[in-house]
């Protein structure tokens, strides 16, 4: 059951670019069913989700986003420790 959607956009959400792919904050294989779950996917077009600079090659970038998320679950869902059950670790 997916909760709410953490970011509602259809523009990228580094550039506001139209033609998006979706980005999950958490990925591999137990964490990207947590982000579908939470809504910690992202709207990203293709320059900054697959692109040289893009997320996947940014680490500054996936570090920012997986802050933001998580910080946004402490304040919305619980604690820290709630939020490394789920997602394996803390990034904060």
């Amino acid at each position: 059951m997916k909760k709410e959607t953490w970011i509602e956009s259809d523009s990228c959400a580094v550039c506001g670019r139209y033609g998006t792919e979706t980005h999950h904050i958490f990925y591999g294989t137990s964490n990207r069913k947590n982000s579908d779950q939470y809504g910690y996917t992202i709207p990203l077009c293709r320059e900054h989700h697959t692109g040289p600079g893009g997320i996947h090659f940014n680490k500054e970038m996936d570090l920012y986003w997986k802050r933001e998320a998580q910080k946004h679950f402490e304040g919305k869902y619980g604690m820290r420790e709630d939020f490394m059950k789920i997602f394996g670790r803390s990034w904060l």
